[in-house]
């Protein structure tokens, strides 16, 4: 009988339980066809939804809707004829409470999944720029209204900029560094999370822009006990956080804090296995690596760069006079004088023993060459504070390749630099040679086969 009767008022624009074109939030609702009980029932559940602050607005006409099914389907009889109020209140309440408890399900499910998320996501990778533009973009995705997350790392008492993200996408641009007083330093000091639910009425942010406006949360990064960043997260409206925002973010700090910790420490790892142990300088590994690194990056910008073999003349005297003790940190001081001096975007390297690789990048053999005699010029008037009593003479000798000109891979680059220092060594030791230009691959010799008699 109900159920024909639900049926039957759905299919009705006025017969039915609620018109198609009403909605909750425009508080009309259209009930022909019921009680006047029924009525009272519906009118009071309303209310007590729309004062319930706990249930989002986009939910409460769905909540509203269940209720209206589950009265018309319940037989409330005349005996209850008195008690609409109180039966309305009980069981209104007893829907919002199931209800909550639903939310709070799901809440955790999704709190979960995003998690699971957080954990493959983060810990995917142990390069340390990647681990923190992951970070930055996940925190991103957890909060309604965000507008930038920023993490810096903090190490040895210092805080270092490493990455950031905005809602309109710009990657990699800090708003500004941190301030002494500011809500970073202020986080490192603390050691706990601070919330600002109004960046405009804040003590931490007095001296800021007065464009500067929103919410923002500090987040500190601890591993062990020990705080290796912070990660703040802004938001373009005031107020505070959800307690499901701040979980969130709580847990992703957690991640971050363990993926950042393994990332550095691969990239310790990795710096000394491309590390020389006596000068510092990057080895023979790591010269191969940028030999790569530079033919992808010629090739991509229609570019040439130089590669300068080189060996430091007169050293073999230092050792056998004053011992390889004073040779080693002859040329520690040497080497790291000269790379000193030469563009951030040039490449030096300790070759083995006392020969260096120097790859210069966007250079032609005019550029090449300049380079190749200020190197050999600052050889010639270097004088080591610690050999200031001693008397010894050095000089360079050096060989450069042209990349593409003389070769276009890495070995044949290096061999063809390679030989160019043999041949000054050979004949103008203390100068430099150039490479000779290749000829290309012969043509295949071919000999006439004997005709068979």
């Amino acid at each position: 009988m109900y159920r024909k009767t639900w049926n039957q008022s759905a299919n009705s624009s006025t017969k039915g339980r609620l018109s198609s074109a009403s909605r909750y939030d425009k508080k009309v609702v259209i009930m022909a066809g019921i009680t006047e009980r029924q009525k009272n029932i519906f009118h009071r559940a309303r209310e007590i939804i729309k004062q319930d602050d706990s249930i989002a607005e986009e939910e409460k006409e769905g909540i509203f809707k269940l209720i209206q099914v589950l009265v018309e389907v319940a037989d409330l009889g005349p005996s209850k004829q008195g008690k609409d109020e109180s039966s309305s209140t009980a069981f209104t309440q007893e829907i919002i409470s199931r209800h909550a408890l639903m939310a709070a399900v799901k809440q955790q499910i999704d709190e979960l999944d995003s998690l699971k998320k957080l954990s493959l996501n983060v810990t995917s990778s142990l390069d340390l720029q990647t681990v923190l533009d992951t970070v930055v973009a996940e925190a991103m995705r957890l909060v309604k209204n965000a507008r930038a997350a920023h993490i810096f790392l903090y190490s040895h008492g210092k805080l270092e900029f490493g990455s950031s993200l905005t809602a309109e996408g710009s990657k990699n641009m800090p708003i500004s560094m941190p301030r002494k007083e500011g809500l970073t330093a202020t986080v490192v000091g603390s050691g706990v999370p601070i919330i600002v639910e109004d960046i405009t009425n804040h003590p931490l942010y007095e001296k800021s822009p007065q464009d500067w406006s929103g919410s923002i949360i500090g987040v500190p990064l601890k591993f062990n006990k020990s705080i290796v960043g912070v990660m703040n997260l802004s938001r373009s409206i005031a107020g505070g956080f959800t307690r499901a925002e701040l979980r969130l973010i709580g847990l992703l700090a957690d991640q971050a804090a363990v993926a950042i910790s393994n990332a550095s420490l691969h990239q310790q790892v990795a710096a000394q296995a491309n590390t020389d142990s006596v000068t510092g300088l990057p080895n023979r590994r790591a010269l191969d690596e940028r030999l790569q690194e530079e033919i992808r990056y010629a090739r991509r910008m229609n570019t040439m760069f130089s590669v300068v073999m080189m060996d430091l003349d007169g050293f073999k005297t230092v050792n056998d006079t004053f011992g390889h003790v004073i040779g080693d940190e002859l040329l520690y001081s040497l080497f790291n004088h000269l790379a000193e001096n030469i563009r951030p975007t040039d490449f030096l390297a300790r070759y083995g023993g006392d020969e260096l690789t120097l790859i210069t990048r966007e250079a032609d053999q005019e550029m090449a060459e300049r380079v190749t005699q200020k190197i050999i010029d600052l050889v010639k008037g270097y004088k080591p504070s610690f050999m200031e009593n001693k008397t010894i003479q050095l000089g360079i000798t050096a060989g450069i390749a042209i990349y593409p000109t003389h070769s276009k891979t890495a070995g044949d680059l290096l061999r063809a630099a390679d030989a160019a220092l043999y041949q000054a060594k050979k004949h103008h030791r203390g100068q430099y040679s150039v490479a000779k230009v290749a000829t290309g691959p012969l043509d295949p010799i071919t000999i006439p086969r004997k005709q068979v008699e």
